[in-house]
């Protein structure tokens, strides 16, 4: 996967995907980044990339020229329509099931932007999406981009040491993941679930399944009305309902 982000700040960048999983998943060939100040596309003498809001208002606005031009420069050097991301609080809540989306693509173009906001030409003639990671402003789009990318990546194959992790993960199954141990079976008087090392695989499923039901029952209710679930475990369901 190539990913190019597309900031004012490129040195932001630097520490984040030269450490843990995002500089493995590099060095194993998974994915590559590039890092583009598009004030280096400008066309005014003065290298400005923000101007005053037509009808008058507080703050600056990204003018579209620059990061048009750069998108155009991306797809030409790399020969691709890639997605292009507008990190943006107005766009759509980043999800699990986005990210899944994502981890599909050959080509992510991000675009951070900071000061009052975009040019909403950039919205509605060039971006493919709008995420949002949460319903909070930021200083600018760097921080939510580092969000996505790693998110991202750690599902792209080979990534993760082992692929089942990515597939257990809180909200990939739907549901919140389930509780986790491991040794000593136990410490400070505090034992491991019996079912954990009776090495009966099929009750250890199960198991798992009842207790990310739980968690999400009593975490994340709304998260329930798009799961399909059988007979006992809508059983479990109203159990715990009852003893609320």
């Amino acid at each position: 996967m190539q990913i190019d982000i597309l900031t004012l700040f490129p040195e932001m960048f630097n520490g984040v995907f030269q450490s843990s999983i995002l500089k493995r998943a590099q060095e194993i060939g998974a994915f590559q980044y590039n890092t583009v100040n598009f004030r280096e596309f400008t066309e005014n003498k003065h290298n400005k990339v923000d101007d005053y809001p037509y009808g008058g208002g507080a703050g600056m606005i990204l003018t579209p020229q620059p990061i048009f031009d750069a998108v155009d420069h991306l797809k030409k050097k790399h020969k691709t329509n890639p997605r292009i991301i507008l990190m943006c609080p107005q766009g759509e809540t980043y999800t699990q099931k986005k990210a899944e989306e994502l981890a599909k693509e050959e080509h992510l173009v991000f675009i951070c932007g900071h000061y009052e906001g975009y040019d909403e030409r950039i919205r509605t003639h060039l971006v493919t999406d709008e995420i949002s990671i949460g319903d909070y402003v930021l200083t600018g789009g760097e921080l939510g981009a580092m969000v996505v990318v790693d998110s991202v990546v750690r599902l792209l194959p080979g990534v993760l040491g082992n692929q089942e992790s990515a597939r257990s993960d809180s909200f990939s199954t739907g549901l919140l993941e389930h509780p986790h141990y491991t040794r000593p079976a136990e410490f400070r008087g505090l034992k491991v679930p019996d079912v954990l090392v009776s090495g009966n695989h099929q009750k250890i499923e199960e198991w798992r399944r009842k207790e990310s039901l739980k968690r999400t029952f009593e975490r994340r209710p709304d998260l329930l009305d798009e799961i399909e679930l059988t007979e006992k475990e809508i059983g479990w369901l109203e159990k715990w309902k009852q003893e609320q």
